[in-house]
């Protein structure tokens, strides 16, 4: 099928368009933008900066795509936004490039979807199969994994990772890692409430391996167990084989060990900044 581009809409020359694409009234395409194939724009959508954007997706009117990050920082370098297939962009939403840290790049998986007014910050990673209910706002650098569901209204601190499967209600205030499989509440009292069980079902979990994160979760939140003390009470009971949901809960519950906030990645990069800043100045120290 050729490609649609309507006459009211500005798509600069150097921007590369592939085959079956609609591009609507009213929008924007700079040019620095590349478009895959089968992709929908209705109208008023704003496409910029160093934009990839794969097959099938759909961006409803007003959504704004690859604008500067919101960051005191940013210089104005040619960091970009990559967006896989088969995504749903709704009404408002926005999606903002990289700012110059991490791999100067926003990153959206596919079959992701962005409903009315979610907002994106720059350097943020939306792996496959999430959903962003209306006015979801992440700051920078959150990561957020499979099939996790975000809730309207909610909003979540720079650095959170949102595990696979997990679940975030409406209107809550995440300012932690979110452990996968399973479901968080709160604004003010933020917390972990139970196991994901119908989202672990619908994914095709296996009911052992549900039965398993059920126990774990027991372990965990109501007994307080710690890591280590968890690990070896499954160690003795499944004869040392580790279910693949079971070994990624333990790695959430890793990554944050030594992490004041409970946000693991954020404590990593202060960390990595640190011993950076540490080794300039004895290098400086030592030159004098």
């Amino acid at each position: 099928m050729p490609t649609k581009i309507s006459n009211l809409s500005y798509v600069d020359p150097q921007a590369e368009i592939g085959e079956d694409v609609t591009i609507g009234p009213f929008c924007y395409i700079g040019p620095h933008v590349t478009i895959g194939n089968g992709t929908v724009l209705d109208s008023h959508v704003s496409i910029t900066g160093h934009t990839t954007v794969g097959e099938r997706n759909r961006f409803f009117p007003t959504a704004v795509i690859g604008s500067e990050p919101q960051d005191a920082g940013y210089t104005g370098a040619p960091t970009t936004v990559v967006i896989g297939d088969d995504n749903l962009f709704r009404e408002g939403c926005t999606i903002h490039r990289g700012a110059e840290k991490e791999d100067h790049c926003t990153r959206i998986g596919n079959r992701n979807t962005f409903l009315c007014n979610a907002h994106v910050a720059h350097n943020c990673r939306i792996f496959n199969d999430v959903t962003l209910v209306n006015g979801v706002l992440l700051g920078g650098h959150v990561h957020v994994h499979d099939r996790a569901i975000v809730s309207g209204n909610t909003v979540v601190h720079q650095f959170c990772t949102i595990g696979t499967l997990a679940f975030i209600s409406g209107s809550a205030r995440t300012t932690t890692d979110v452990p996968p499989y399973m479901i968080c509440t709160g604004s003010d009292d933020f917390r972990v409430r139970t196991v994901n069980l119908v989202g672990m079902l619908r994914a095709g979990i296996s009911e052992s391996s549900v039965a398993v994160i059920r126990r774990a979760h027991r372990l965990f939140y109501r007994k307080n167990k710690k890591l280590e003390e968890v690990r070896e009470i499954f160690s003795q009971e499944l004869e040392g084989v580790i279910p693949m949901a079971l070994q990624t809960l333990f790695d959430h519950f890793q990554g944050i060990q030594g992490s004041k906030a409970g946000r693991g990645r954020e404590a990593a990069a202060r960390s990595a900044k640190f011993n950076s800043e540490t080794n300039n100045q004895e290098t400086t120290r030592r030159a004098a």
